[in-house]
């Protein structure tokens, strides 16, 4: 016999989604009106000055994708990059490796800059390959590499790819609304980000942003954009412009309204006051692993405190650990990827998740689950 889903409350501290405060999940509940009424047209408005907020940006196209954050990486990709386009791209993890793959997947040359997992991107190596490579058109790269909790330098790479008259392409999943991030002062191009993470609202959303160079290099493309549903093109015309708007797709109606009240709180806290916290919580955390002889990852000058990637112990069996915090605590933190599996424990402090309670919780279960 079936019956309703009724999940058991998790403290969510893995890699994402981070817990979604009650103020989020009733949001959601607000009665569905359709995605082309004036009401919902009003919303959307707000929704964008909110991201641009967050963003700090004044980009006209600054939108919510309704999709997660895979997709708004997707989405940055297929329309900018065209077939034959050379794309400097740089790996220092998993989603370094996804940007990668979606760039070759519409034709292009991914001219690969690798640096080891846990570092951040090596500037110099980068504008080496500016250097051998005259014609690249973007220049593709994790702010926040979330398998890692490793965090480049957005503000100088950019500054690069402006050097060589290149675009800057920038996967902001993990930083957005946790670390500083200046879209508009570090000069990117496009940016992409997911709902579940520091915004703390539910998965399936990707806010992005286009700046107006950008969006010129979409107007002029010799070639349809590969994707129909993520031609930004078509959505333009569903999330600007005055009055009437032309119907692209059926919006996620509730997931904005989730996602309007996570913003709303973002700008209530205050964003400087957001980074703040999220910075503050992360030096609590590394004071009590410090305490329980676990390190990190990542050197601390590059370390993002929303997502604390640290070594495993030697003779810890990294399922059983994760297993006994989940059964007799109901908290989960998440497990190393690639390379880094069975290696590292991924430990985040995002959004709602990030506070004091939950910081002194994880630690004293980590104490008495390793006893």
């Amino acid at each position: 016999m079936f019956e309703s889903f009724n999940p058991t409350p998790r403290i969510l501290m893995g890699p994402g989604p981070s817990n979604v405060s009650p103020r989020v999940l009733g949001a959601l509940s607000r009665p569905t009106i359709g995605h082309l009424d004036p009401q919902f047209i009003g919303l959307m408005d707000e929704i964008k000055q909110l991201l641009q907020y967050a963003f700090n940006t004044e980009n006209t196209f600054t939108i919510a994708l309704s999709a997660p954050g895979s997709a708004g990486m997707e989405a940055c990709v297929v329309n900018l990059i065209e077939p034959n386009d050379k794309v400097i791209v740089c790996i220092n993890g998993v989603f370094g490796t996804r940007l990668k793959e979606n760039i070759e997947r519409v034709g292009a040359q991914a001219i690969i800059v690798e640096d080891k997992w846990g570092d951040p991107v090596t500037l110099d190596k980068v504008e080496g390959a500016f250097k051998a490579n005259p014609t690249v058109k973007a220049l593709a790269f994790v702010h926040a590499e979330t398998s890692t909790g490793a965090r480049s330098d957005a503000k100088t790479l950019c500054q690069l790819a402006k050097k060589y008259n290149a675009l800057s392409i920038v996967d902001a999943v993990t930083s957005l609304g946790g670390s500083e991030l200046k879209v508009d002062e570090w000069g990117i191009d496009a940016i992409y980000s997911g709902s579940q993470k520091c915004l703390s609202c539910v998965p399936g959303i990707s806010p992005i942003s286009f700046s107006d160079k950008a969006v010129e290099v979409l107007k002029s493309r010799k070639s349809k954009v590969q994707s129909w549903f993520l031609d930004q093109s078509l959505v333009m015309n569903y999330w600007s412009g005055e009055g009437k708007r032309s119907y692209h797709h059926t919006a996620p109606i509730n997931s904005l309204y989730a996602l309007h009240e996570s913003l709303l709180m973002l700008k209530q806290e205050g964003l400087e006051n957001a980074w703040q916290r999220h910075h503050n919580l992360h030096l609590a955390l590394k004071s009590g692993l410090e305490k329980l002889n676990i390190e990190f990852l990542v050197d601390e000058p590059h370390r993002l405190p929303q997502l604390n990637s640290v070594l495993i112990p030697n003779g810890i069996d990294d399922n059983t650990v994760r297993t006994a915090l989940l059964s007799k605590y109901n908290l989960e933190i998440g497990a190393g990827l690639g390379q880094l599996a069975g290696k590292t424990w991924r430990i985040g402090l995002m959004g709602s998740t990030a506070n004091e309670q939950n910081v002194a919780l994880l630690i004293a279960a980590l104490q008495d689950v390793l006893s």
